[in-house]
């Protein structure tokens, strides 16, 4: 039996791991990098060994260093979470031959499916639905443009040791076959050191539906069910839920009986994810294998109670899955928001920096019904940095029903308190009151057809707005009677605090006249401009000054937000919208209005760097002419490179950075002239 467990991985999923083996009675060691030496899953864990310097190629990629930790440490058995070497079928022979228990499939399966390319031809062979593409290795970009003019437009460059959506491009055109090609070994080969590239079509309208195996060592294999993980961008995805909304009984069971042929094929004996593309008409094609436990495995976790942690050490021990297919049952249904260092609001950039707040909503049940659930690997005070992964944290919502979960996620994205770097929570909480989502009228190409032009904020809705700055008036009234109190404490001096207040709020001005003194107010909304009655309003809040969160009651409704102080005001971030809003007296809003408004500085002959990050290359030089969308140079940031553009036709007039260079935000790469 199992008595030590080393995590061969970083983050999230090791402080995952350690959790289910610390209620199994299994001690743990945890691994770390330079970069992680304060990291929470050292904490977490019973031992840690250093295993090197940042970057993974350094460190959690090198078997020798894990398997010398194992050695230290004298953990006999290994789990690799997800990326890394948790699809490498020679690690998992050289942990045998150590006499190291692997917790995943066996090599052969490793080798038979984590490979998406032999994935592909075994699943053709045996008769599952493929997506037509070429199977081959891939020589060069040219001979990459050929197969996708033979496959036909648009194709798929997908990198054959993938995951996690690094090493895939979409290719329209045999420009973007090029460029896609050269991008996609690069990243394979920096994130899997294996740079091997194949190409199929690419389904329009497609839907990414997976179906969670669990297999033993005895030839016994089920299903539990599928994950709907369609909502993605730049191939990553970002939200998943189960079940899906999208498929039928029928549909569900004949998924499930294929991935269950296709795992006893390979003498599957662990968790693995055999995923689907599925059309509108719900047929389904097989994709590929992953060869190891998923990124988004909770919602599965949520709706059958199965800890499939826990199904992979019993399995790698020897022992029988205790579960028959016939006992699974999917109750419920659950959500995953994937909480990314990215800012949506710059084209999702990565971020990174020191977490200043970090407060995640509470887990556990709630009066609903629902329960919440937040997977993560980081802490108030911690840094993310440019190595690794941007994730910060999965937060899971369950409710009985699809409808329950998802409010159950918009309360809790409300009050997930984050600061210090830029992060995707206003996306995911427009995309969860996107009414294409609460249909669940979706596909892979969902975010770029609702944001095509990017993410600038949600749709205001002119009722939230009112209610907003009923609380930003109710706020700053009683910041004012705080410092009144204060003052009036001081000899011969008293200050007046008035009722009514003027508030600007996304372009409108309204007057808040506040009645009452503490406690539930009434607040009379008027806005001067429409010739409307005004509008009462029932208001409770518990804040102080210097709260961050601001939780409110508006007739009796629960209004959550973010707010940060602001002369004459306060910042507010609610439900993917962000607000200056302003605060003042009749006597002050007045004479704001004649105040200049400060312009930005103008920056259009420039290329800045949009992210902290290295930069891999630079393709023109000084004194070179640019055109409208040419590719002028590419940055790395968190294994992602990232191709930045002219916006115009302009003249280089000079390069400031170069091939590994390292650049901070808005750093200057070149600058430009007019011709």
């Amino acid at each position: 039996m199992i008595s030590k467990i080393l995590i061969a991985n970083r983050g999230e999923i090791a402080c995952r791991v350690i959790k289910t083996a610390r209620r199994m009675g299994i001690a743990t060691v945890a691994v770390y990098s330079d970069a992680d030496k304060n990291a929470l899953h050292i904490s977490m864990a019973d031992e840690a060994v250093h295993i090197g310097p940042p970057a993974a190629a350094d460190s959690y990629l090198v078997q020798d260093k894990i398997i010398d930790a194992c050695r230290q440490t004298g953990a006999d058995a290994v789990h690799p979470g997800y990326g890394f070497l948790s699809e490498n079928a020679e690690f998992a022979e050289r942990l045998k031959s150590e006499g190291i228990v692997f917790i995943g499939p066996n090599p052969h399966a490793v080798v038979s499916m984590g490979d998406k390319i032999t994935s592909k031809k075994l699943a053709a062979e045996a008769g599952v639905s493929t997506v037509p593409g070429h199977m081959g290795l891939i020589e060069d970009a040219e001979e990459a443009v050929k197969i996708s003019q033979q496959i036909g437009y648009p194709v798929m460059i997908k990198a054959s040791a993938g995951g996690g959506g690094k090493g895939m491009r979409i290719a329209w055109t045999d420009d973007e076959a090029r460029e896609g090609f050269a991008a996609s070994k690069s990243e394979a080969a920096s994130s899997f050191g294996d740079d091997r590239i194949f190409i199929e079509k690419f389904v329009t309208q497609p839907r990414h539906i997976e179906i969670q195996v669990l297999g033993d060592k005895h030839g016994n294999v089920i299903y539990l069910g599928e994950r709907e993980c369609s909502i993605q961008r730049r191939n990553q995805k970002v939200i998943e839920e189960a079940p899906s909304p999208f498929l039928d009984e029928a549909t569900r069971a004949a998924m499930g009986a294929e991935s269950v042929a296709l795992a006893k094929a390979v003498d599957y004996d662990s968790a693995g994810t055999v995923e689907f593309i599925v059309d509108g008409d719900r047929n389904f094609y097989f994709l590929e294998m992953n060869t190891r436990l998923q990124v988004e495995h909770p919602v599965t976790e949520l709706i059958t109670g199965v800890d499939l942690v826990e199904q992979m050490i019993r399995s790698a021990q020897g022992e029988k899955l205790a579960i028959r297919q016939k006992d699974v049952e999917l109750n419920g249904w659950a959500i995953e928001s994937r909480i990314y260092a990215e800012d949506p609001f710059r084209n999702f950039l990565p971020s990174i920096g020191r977490l200043t707040r970090y407060r995640p909503p509470a887990e556990g049940p709630r009066e609903s019904g629902a329960i919440v659930r937040n997977d993560t690997g980081v802490f108030e005070g911690g840094e993310i940095s440019m190595f690794y992964d941007p994730m910060i944290a999965k937060l899971c919502t369950w409710g009985p029903d699809r409808g329950v979960a998802l409010d159950a996620m918009r309360n809790a994205l409300d009050v997930f308190e984050l600061e210090g770097i830029g992060h995707n929570i206003p996306f995911l909480q427009a995309v969860m009151d996107h009414d294409r989502f609460i249909r669940g009228d979706i596909t892979t190409g969902f975010i770029a057809e609702e944001y095509p032009d990017g993410f600038d904020g949600a749709e205001r809705n002119a009722g939230t707005m009112r209610k907003l700055a009923a609380v930003a008036a109710l706020m700053h009234d009683v910041s004012e009677h705080r410092a009144a109190q204060i003052s009036g404490g001081l000899p011969n001096h008293t200050r007046h605090v008035p009722d009514l207040w003027h508030v600007d709020i996304g372009g409108t001005t309204y007057t808040a006249d506040i009645r009452g003194k503490k406690g539930l107010r009434t607040i009379v909304m008027d806005d001067p401009k429409e010739d409307k009655a005004a509008i009462e309003m029932e208001v409770l809040i518990n804040w102080q000054p210097g709260d961050r969160l601001v939780r409110a009651l508006v007739d009796n409704q629960p209004l959550n937000f973010h707010a940060a102080k602001r002369p004459e005001g306060y910042t507010i971030r609610h439900r993917g919208c962000e607000f200056c809003v302003k605060v003042r007296t009749p006597e002050a809003a007045a004479l704001a209005r004649h105040m200049p408004v400060k312009e930005a500085p103008d920056t259009s002959n420039l290329l800045l760097c949009p992210m902290p990050g290295v930069i891999v290359r630079v393709m023109v030089e000084e004194g070179d002419t640019v055109e409208d969308g040419q590719a002028l140079a590419v940055v790395e940031a968190m294994k992602m490179e990232n191709t930045l553009r002219a916006e115009k036709r302009a003249k280089v007039s000079a390069v400031k950075a170069g091939a590994g260079d390292n650049l901070a935000v808005d750093a200057v790469i070149m600058e430009f002239e007019t011709v």
